[in-house]
């Protein structure tokens, strides 16, 4: 989920030569911070061709952050009212943990003035170790807080979100992962407040497809849930527990139970994958029903993360834009900025939300 999983603290099948000397390449050079994304000069659109960078990472070498990636600096009253607010509660936000560079864009509210925020359930420690994310990790972390969902669904309340992201660490520990835990945070959500969207970014909970449906039937809005990369670097990115194909029966299930759903996943770009895997990939989730797709730039989170293979430029991304909305994704999210819930309320996603409802209903 670009940042929500943590370094593995398991062991694993001992890895090829090839795949050794690329993990030695992981104990050097810490990612970039709130500083490198803001804005200086070149983060001026009219000055980009002017930046004579490499894009490409050499062995050995740390690309430098092009100038598309700088923003603005996160101020604004409904930002340090949000902040505040989570600070009371102690609750946590994929926003902060993963150092998300939109943070004043969707907590401020943004163009359409609709603010949003990502709440992570479930404490912040995972029980899993994917290769790109900087979330802490254990093998046991500890017990749920039964008063989060409660917790979660006043804090929203009182925000007066037009749409919400509730998502999660990888609790593996739990028989169920939590699918109960995110399905009573959605009922109470909505018993407090129907007219508020609900998208719910879960972990692939084993495969158990009893989990996933628990969450699909509790009323939320888009069931979303990450296949993070292409097929072919599942296994280099992501925890050995989790694998693409597993991940789409997670997505074709919640649409099979419960068709009113839209379902939404994420892909990170810049992490050595071809076009060709791009393309097959997207083939592959348009297969499998997926409604919405969001396709962002990788960034590296520590010295012991992996590293960015190639920084692609905004022209790039909008023609993985156009590709994804000519497949006949009903939404394609695409940009060097974008995340998993990227200006989740966006208007036209509300009223894809309303179409889709309204579709099966007469459906009926």
């Amino acid at each position: 989920m670009f940042g929500n999983q943590a370094v593995s603290l398991t062991t694993v099948a001992k890895p090829s030569p090839d795949r050794t000397g690329r993990k030695k390449e992981l104990l050097s050079d810490d990612g970039p911070d709130l500083q490198d994304f803001i804005s200086g000069e070149l983060s001026e659109k009219s000055k980009w061709e002017e930046y004579k960078g490499s894009l490409k990472r050499e062995k050995g070498e740390r690309l430098r952050l092009p100038p598309w990636l700088k923003t603005e600096i996160p101020i604004g009253k409904n930002y340090n009212r949000l902040k505040n607010t989570l600070r009371d509660l102690n609750l946590h936000t994929v926003c902060e943990e993963a150092r998300c560079p939109n943070i004043g864009e969707c907590w401020g509210g943004g163009e359409y003035a609709t603010a949003t925020a990502t709440i992570m359930l479930m404490g912040d420690t995972c029980t899993r170790g994917c290769r790109f994310c900087s979330i802490k990790t254990a093998r046991r972390p500890p017990p749920l807080d039964p008063n989060e969902p409660y917790n979660t669904a006043k804090a929203i309340a009182a925000w007066g979100l037009d749409y919400v992201v509730l998502t999660s660490v990888d609790r593996d520990d739990i028989a169920d992962g939590g699918a109960d835990h995110f399905a009573t945070t959605v009922i109470n959500l909505k018993e407090r407040d129907s007219r508020i969207l609900v998208e719910c970014l879960t972990p692939d909970f084993r495969g158990d497809l009893a989990a996933v449906e628990k969450i699909a039937l509790s009323g939320l809005d888009v069931y979303a849930h990450n296949v993070e990369t292409v097929r072919e670097l599942q296994r280099f990115v992501r925890d050995p527990r989790a694998n693409f194909d597993q991940s789409l029966s997670v997505l074709r299930h919640a649409k099979k139970v419960e068709p009113t759903l839209l379902t939404k996943t994420s892909i990170m770009l810049g992490l050595g994958e071809t076009d060709q895997q791009i393309l097959d990939t997207l083939t592959g989730l348009r297969e499998a029903g997926v409604d919405c797709l969001t396709l962002g730039q990788y960034m590296q989170p520590t010295k012991r993360h992996l590293k960015v293979e190639e920084y692609v430029t905004p022209e790039r991304f909008a023609h993985w834009e156009k590709v994804g909305n000519d497949m006949g994704f009903g939404y394609t999210a695409s940009g060097p900025l974008v995340r998993s819930s990227y200006k989740a309320g966006e208007f036209f996603l509300k009223n894809l939300l309303k179409k889709r409802k309204g579709d099966v209903t007469v459906a009926k």
